[in-house]
């Protein structure tokens, strides 16, 4: 099938500043979707219907465009802001329709203009968008020295990004606010983000950052293994260097889904997603003070997307998205939790699961039995005073299953009716005997 579909990458420069394909593309549409700002520049002589996006945004009257465009020949345009497959329209479509349906006329992005404004390498520098995003999406990449291109979501955006950087140790951090890249309209507006007093800016606009941690800030290193004192939590949690040799054998690879069941504080889970951004994680905690720290944890680091579960396994884990992986930081001694989470394992996918307890213990070495795997004891000691000397003070030892699921698994029926029955007692997941504390 020919491309229908044309996507025009519009700056504000406006029609004027097209190239020849994309005018004629255009010029030669039936109709056009777009913002109503971006529609209000095409010139009064296009004959195409102007069609502004609904509210809210839904793609649905723009595809069922299709067939009535095939069938007569018709093109449909699409409008967006500089380059369409940088966080745009552009992307969104192409995983809606296969790409021969599809064609993009880019125009050159905010993101190219700010850096040939600021003479920085673009290649160089970290992008992060808040539009439809939480601002503590920003965490994950502050760090001294590091420079940040933020896509705003609308004026106040400037403001609150001063605000939390302050909160944040990152006072000193030098703002640019971009306004209308590009257009007649264009305005550079530059201060530190502890004396940022702009106010509201225009409602498109980009920031830039040239991050500076003041004295004190928290430093949250990109390799796995976080300070315990990054994390807000009652003692549920997988301390740092166990929490380390558990990511190394979960192995995070961009796009997989964990999920972490007992997830405490939401350690495993927070440093699964900062491996890379397209990680995401569920986390499971039936606690209720502990869903808090996971609320709290997983903006404070940067990755608010990180979903929590209200509940306890193995009831908890109906319904959810098949993962990759999957860790078990408590729990391994209630019935059915290791059975539902290897029912619903991918082929191919992780399961590790730590215990401290004898009796944690004793089941995985019978899990191991059956279904093979590694175990692995994690005996770690600090050097610690006594008296007027040093001495070192053994923690308690941590057990480690680590298991891959056969990519044709014969026994999945089984497994589950045994889930299901054990789902069916009255074990829950708890977060207390079982989780590592060393």
């Amino acid at each position: 099938m020919p491309a229908w579909l044309t996507v025009v990458g519009i700056g504000e420069d406006g029609f004027a500043g097209l190239g020849r394909a994309a005018r004629r593309a255009l010029l030669e549409a039936s109709v056009v979707y777009g913002g109503e700002r971006h529609l209000a520049m095409l010139p009064a002589r296009l004959a195409a219907r102007r069609a502004a996006w609904p509210k809210p945004f839904d793609l649905a009257p723009l595809l069922a465009e299709r067939n009535g465009a095939v069938e007569s020949a018709g093109a449909v345009c699409v409008l967006a802001s500089g380059d369409p497959m940088l966080f745009g329209v552009g992307a969104t479509l192409a995983r809606q329709l296969p790409a021969g349906e599809l064609r993009v006329l880019p125009a050159p992005s905010s993101l190219s203009l700010a850096a040939a404004r600021l003479g920085w390498p673009l290649q160089d520098v970290a992008t992060v968008s808040l539009v439809g995003r939480p601002l503590p999406t920003l965490n994950a990449h502050l760090h001294d020295g590091a420079r940040v291109f933020v896509l705003s979501a609308d004026g106040r955006t400037p403001a609150a990004l001063a605000e939390l950087l302050n909160a944040r140790g990152f006072g000193a951090t030098r703002m640019t606010v971009l306004e209308h890249l590009g257009g007649e309209s264009e305005r550079c507006i530059d201060g530190r983000a502890d004396q940022w007093s702009a106010g509201d800016v225009a409602a498109l606009n980009l920031i830039a950052l040239e991050c500076r941690a003041t004295e004190g800030a928290p430093r949250l290193p990109l390799t796995t293994g976080l300070p315990d004192d990054a994390f807000r939590h009652d003692g549920q949690l997988t301390k740092r260097d166990v929490r380390a040799i558990t990511l190394a054998r979960l192995a995070p690879t961009p796009g997989e889904l964990l999920w972490d069941v007992g997830a405490g504080s939401g350690s495993i889970g927070i440093e699964w997603m900062r491996a890379h951004p397209t990680c995401r994680a569920i986390a499971i905690e039936g606690h209720a003070e502990r869903q808090r720290f996971i609320e709290h944890n997983r903006d404070a680091l940067g990755v608010p997307g990180l979903q929590l579960v209200a509940g306890r396994a193995p009831d908890a884990l109906e319904g959810l998205a098949v993962p990759d992986a999957v860790f078990i930081g408590g729990g391994v001694t209630v019935p059915g939790v290791l059975d539902a989470c290897w029912a619903r394992l991918r082929g191919g996918g992780r399961l590790v699961a730590n215990a401290v307890t004898l009796q944690g213990e004793a089941s995985l070495v019978a899990w191991r039995k059956q279904y093979g795997g590694t175990l692995t004891r994690i005996a770690l000691a600090d050097a610690q005073p006594l008296g007027g000397f040093d001495t070192w003070r053994q923690a308690l030892p941590i057990t480690l299953l680590d298991v891959t699921k056969p990519v044709h698994h014969t026994d999945v029926t089984a497994i589950v009716n045994a889930a299901n029955s054990a789902s069916s007692t009255s074990g829950t997941l708890t977060t207390s005997a079982d989780s590592p504390q060393p």
